[in-house]
């Protein structure tokens, strides 16, 4: 079952979409509450609708006009999770094939992941609405991830998609220049829906797949899998809120294994398309700021 948020006649609303995509149509407009409304009701989210007698509605999931499903005051990233994501950092930083371990490597093989602050929630976007790349960047990328939203403690409450952008020039050129790589108006987009937890037997099957559309033309296309990850989800969640104030419903993005030619960069008008079978399809079109 996914969780969504659609705008209609000027109004948002929210519903529960099955994975034939009946919409059934819901009053509860926060998702963190109703997901916990559920559980100590003890109840699943098809339980849910059989209870409250909803009714299927006649809109087509096509032809909604997706929001942001939640909207956190917070969303933060792990990076180097993924072997790809290392050898992409690594191509960035080594300035000779014969340099030996970077601190990409190191993080890699670390106990401690790489945990960053990503966005703030008026930097963040939902589906069908444009990305911006930076001004002073001439090598920029989205980076496809899963991503968790985390509830009371270490709960994962749900699953969804995300679009970490970065820019591989700036992070290339020295790690303290990270905030200045991954934040900035725009640079981080989240959707279309929330994938529950009841619908999900194992995340790490959970498949993940970029395209990248020029002038209509597919530029790129990769496809991965949540089991490339090296590290748990419940252990990057576990350094999230160590010692770490953060509210319910805060995102988690958990790194990607998705990377383009390292010859790519995004152009003012792409578009990209970041899907997933179970939770749908997250598009934006690239804008400059």
């Amino acid at each position: 079952m996914r969780y969504i948020k659609f705008r209609q006649d000027g109004e948002i609303h929210s519903a529960l979409v099955t994975l034939q995509e009946e919409i059934y149509v819901i009053k509860e407009e926060d998702y963190t509450e109703f997901y916990y409304g559920l559980k100590e009701s003890n109840l699943t989210a098809k339980e849910y609708i059989e209870k409250e007698q909803l009714q299927k509605s006649e809109l087509k999931f096509e032809d909604l006009e997706l929001n942001l499903p939640i909207l956190p005051d917070e969303v933060w990233a792990a990076g180097v999770t993924y072997q790809k994501s290392r050898e992409a950092r690594n191509f960035e930083t080594k300035k000779d094939a014969e340099q030996d371990l970077t601190f990409y490597d190191l993080v890699y093989d670390a106990e401690r992941p790489e945990i960053f602050f990503k966005s703030t929630a008026r930097r963040i976007i939902g589906p069908n609405e444009d990305v911006c790349i930076r001004t002073d960047s001439n090598w920029q990328i989205p980076e496809p991830e899963l991503t968790l939203i985390v509830g009371k403690k270490e709960d994962i409450i749900g699953y969804t998609l995300g679009n970490d952008m970065s820019c591989r020039d700036i992070e290339g050129e020295n790690p303290l220049y990270l905030p200045q790589a991954k934040v900035w108006k725009n640079s981080g987009s989240i959707g279309p829906a929330i994938l529950m937890p009841e619908a999900v037997e194992d995340p790490y099957s959970i498949d993940i797949t970029c395209k990248i559309y020029r002038d209509g033309q597919l530029k790129f296309e990769g496809t991965a899998y949540v089991n490339q990850l090296k590290r748990k989800l419940d252990e990057l969640v576990h350094y999230l809120v160590y010692d770490n104030d953060i509210l319910e419903g805060t995102a988690l993005m958990t790194g990607t294994c998705i990377v383009p030619p390292n010859d790519f960069t995004l152009q003012a008008g792409d578009t990209i398309e970041i899907s997933s079978t179970k939770i749908g399809i997250l598009r934006n079109d690239v804008s400059a700021p």
